[in-house]
């Protein structure tokens, strides 16, 4: 069996203080976190620079580590104000990677316009983890983010350090929109650095009147992800980075949001055992 390493995403776990996330990760089974620093949680960008280092030291004391941050969603530009903060934090306790917001098309923008611009960006990105030795890692989201799929992504990062910018793919976002999972994760191989793991379908739904498109977050193995293909696609690559178990269950209370958790890890790891 692949000796992945499973993190969990901390969105969910909102309104925990951080002995009680490590608590919840515990439960669960993972070996470390995913760790959401936003605004309304323990660690955010305003209190980043004690906060973090200080929540890295209790983790450790438990067992357990931060290999990920996930920024604010319009953490996006490498000029916000707490920019060169967030690093720098991230840097000093020992985090990897930094998950960047997203960048979206929309009517009137011409692709490949945004395109050189998003380059733009990153290319400062870069610098700021070439200084603070913190990767700069673009997830790939459907809808109309630039990076929906991975040959979107690809068209973002692609010529970059992939030691310093690389790409966190999401079975669940590429069902909706993505190529083949076993295509899609050769496409970005060479900047594959973590995995998102959620499951996911596509429904048409009434919202205010009028029908339009919806895609939810169901339980492992209940949506249009091809797991064994991409747990086998995964080994066969020799993949051994984290995989963060996202656990997008939003609505429902906490522990039932441990509980969706922890069974989606024993889902995965039930397919491993059989590669």
């Amino acid at each position: 069996m692949s000796d992945f390493q499973f993190i969990m995403f901390t969105k969910h776990l909102e309104g925990l203080a951080v002995d009680g996330i490590i608590e919840a990760l515990q439960s669960v089974g993972v070996s470390g976190a995913d760790l959401c620093v936003r605004a309304g949680y323990p660690v955010n960008p305003d209190n980043i620079a004690t906060a973090l280092p200080a929540a890295a030291k209790r983790f450790a004391e438990a067992g357990l580590s931060i290999p990920l941050v996930t920024a604010p969603g319009d953490f996006n530009r490498p000029d916000i104000d707490y920019a060169e903060r967030y690093y720098a934090a991230c840097g000093e306790a020992g985090v990897k990677q930094i998950k960047l917001g997203y960048w979206h098309w929309r009517p009137g923008i011409r692709y490949w316009d945004e395109v050189d611009q998003i380059r733009r960006y990153l290319d400062r990105f870069q610098e700021l983890s070439r200084q603070s030795g913190v990767q700069t890692v673009v997830h790939n989201h459907s809808g109309r983010s630039m990076g929906l799929h991975s040959c979107a992504a690809m068209n973002l990062v692609k010529g970059f350090d992939p030691q310093l910018i690389g790409i966190f793919s999401d079975p669940g976002h590429l069902s909706l929109c993505g190529e083949p999972i076993d295509m899609a994760l050769d496409i970005v191989a060479e900047y594959l650095s973590l995995l998102a793991f959620k499951d996911m379908i596509r429904e048409r739904t009434m919202r205010q009147g009028q029908m339009t498109w919806a895609s939810p977050v169901r339980k492992l193995g209940w949506g249009f992800v091809d797991w064994s293909t991409t747990l086998k696609t995964l080994t066969q690559m020799g993949f051994s980075g984290p995989i963060s178990m996202h656990s997008e269950y939003s609505g429902e209370p906490v522990e039932t949001v441990i509980d969706l958790a922890r069974a989606d890890l024993r889902f995965v790891r039930h397919l491993l055992d059989k590669i």
